[in-house]
């Protein structure tokens, strides 16, 4: 008689056939993010004209504001990820971040033309997005199978990236048509983020979708910002994702290159943003599914491959219209394997109930290192020209992934996940006696059916190497085989053996002298 390992309580369950491999709770925060984006894109696309053009600051200062500002959202986040873990409030404090930033364009309506206003409508924007950014990416992490998750988080950057598409559509249409009444912007882009927190309200659970007989998450201690710090793996991920931010080059300084090498006139340059959305959009649900399929690190090291290939574009010959395409695809293919694929890589080895505050610190460094490698990058431009500077980065960013490579830690392996580099599947340890075999879904006192060896199948009657048969001075009735297997009959063993370790004779009765088993599995009649 052969077994199958169908059976084995360290087998990994079968993938359901047809199931729902995005979740509804993801699809309705991609909905709100889509909407939601919708909104802020609409201002941010008309507001360097809105500022610079119609209420007269300098350059320098709109750069201060629009810096000063994103270096608090990166630092905001970290109290956003904090708060949304303390009791599990993930969708109200998002909640709290889009409203913030749906007000904010209010603000921008109410401030007229005074600085101050206006600067305090920016901050409310930013630190919107700063606090809403975790929570919603912890929703996600705890709505989707863990093998799932970078499918889920493709579809949602998919989802959010049409937002960003629209919307700067949406506010050249609405200035065109109202004579460039920039009022009207700032009213539509209120009314799209107060839709965008309906949407968030009705649509998005109170609560993660947890799988039935999962554990509860705690309530994290106080120190619930620098707990997942303890993990190695992620402080891994940490000192990767900082390391790779540092010599990455500003999408700015990418689309004033590429408008000095084709000598781009000043009316399509802001559309040179649009070009890469749209291979994000285009390449994020294949980039999430592939990171499922083959182990997220390999993609995430893949994407920055593919803005090292953007950088050396931007220094090789070729014709201008071709290397236009080649960096806007390169630019989108790396945000599609870096930005959800990332989070897909952290959520998983994060301890439970602090999803949020582990996320917010890897956006928060990756966040800050952006801004000094932007920092860096504009001081080499001004002091030894582009060409220089962008050599520079080219060298740093290989130098960096090199570094990565053999740095960045997998992540581990879930049921259903396919083998691979990353590593087997690990085995459910079960505690010996009669409690771990009930917990294993075992009969009392047995060690389960034996594992499938694959070898060919024995003629009946023919011993294997260590068979077990039942001693010949024992009666066959109302004894039970050893190790799961009947005993053949007739078998003289050699004597002086004594029984193998896990089986027990039948009935009680201890083996003769004269006939001890041999070794091994029982032989099949």
């Amino acid at each position: 008689m052969y077994l199958a390992t169908t059976g084995r309580p360290d087998a990994p369950p079968p993938r359901a056939r047809g199931r729902r491999r995005v979740s509804g709770t993801v699809l309705a925060l991609g909905a709100v993010s889509l909407v939601t984006d919708i909104s802020s894109e609409m201002v941010t696309a008309v507001l360097p004209l809105y500022l610079v053009v119609g209420l007269g600051l300098s350059p320098l200062q709109f750069g201060f504001l629009d810096g000063l500002f994103n270096g608090a959202t990166a630092l905001v986040r970290l109290l956003g990820g904090h708060a949304a873990d303390r009791g599990g409030r993930h969708k109200r404090v998002a909640g709290l971040g889009y409203a913030l930033s749906a007000c904010s364009r209010l603000g921008l309506l109410l401030a007229g033309g005074a600085t101050g206003w206006i600067a305090a409508a920016l901050a409310g924007d930013r630190l919107g997005k700063g606090i809403r950014t975790a929570p919603r990416d912890a929703l996600i992490t705890l709505s989707s199978p863990p093998d799932d998750l970078g499918r889920a988080f493709g579809v949602h950057r998919a989802m959010d990236t049409t937002g960003a598409l629209l919307g700067p559509l949406v506010a050249f249409a609405l200035l065109w048509a109202t004579a460039d009444a920039y009022d009207a912007v700032f009213v539509v882009s209120f009314c799209t983020g107060v839709v965008g927190v309906l949407l968030l309200l009705v649509l998005v659970p109170g609560g993660p979708a947890v799988g039935a007989g999962a554990p509860r998450p705690r309530r994290p201690r106080a120190a619930a910002p620098l707990a997942p710090l303890r993990s190695a793996p992620f402080r891994r991920i940490l000192g990767v994702t900082t390391l790779l931010g540092a010599v990455t080059v500003g999408d700015a300084f990418v689309y004033l290159l590429l408008q000095r090498r084709l000598d781009l006139a000043v009316t399509w340059f802001p559309f040179l943003p649009l070009g890469a959305a749209a291979g994000y959009l285009l390449l994020a649900v294949p980039a999430g599914r592939l990171a499922d399929r083959i182990g997220r690190r390999r993609p995430f090291l893949y994407g920055h491959a593919a803005l090292l290939v953007a950088y050396a574009l931007l220094l090789a010959p070729g014709p201008g219209l071709l290397v236009l395409g080649l960096v806007l695809g390169m630019l989108g293919l790396f945000y599609a394997a870096t930005d959800g694929v990332l989070m897909a890589l952290t959520g998983p080895i994060l301890p439970a109930g602090r999803q949020a505050s582990g996320l917010a610190l890897v956006q928060t460094a990756q966040a800050l290192a952006r801004l000094l490698a932007a920092t860096g990058f504009g001081a080499a431009w001004t002091l030894w020209g582009p060409r220089t500077a962008l050599v520079l980065a080219l060298a740093g960013l290989a130098t960096a992934l090199a570094c990565a490579w053999r740095l960045l830690p997998a992540a581990p392996r879930t049921h259903g996940s396919p083998g691979g580099p990353e590593g087997p599947q690990p085995v459910r340890a079960v505690p010996p006696g009669p409690a771990g075999s009930a917990a294993a879904g075992l009969p009392p006192g047995g060690e389960g059916p034996p594992r499938s060896t694959g070898l060919a199948p024995r003629p009946a009657g023919t011993p294997g190497p260590g068979a077990l048969p039942r001693p010949a001075n024992l009666p066959s009735s109302g004894a039970p085989p050893s190790s799961g297997a009947p005993p053949s009959s007739g078998a003289a063993p050699s004597s002086g053996a004594p029984p193998s370790s896990g089986t027990a004779p039948s009935s009680g009765a201890p083996p003769s002298s004269d006939t001890p088993p041999s070794s091994g599995a029982a032989p099949c009649p």
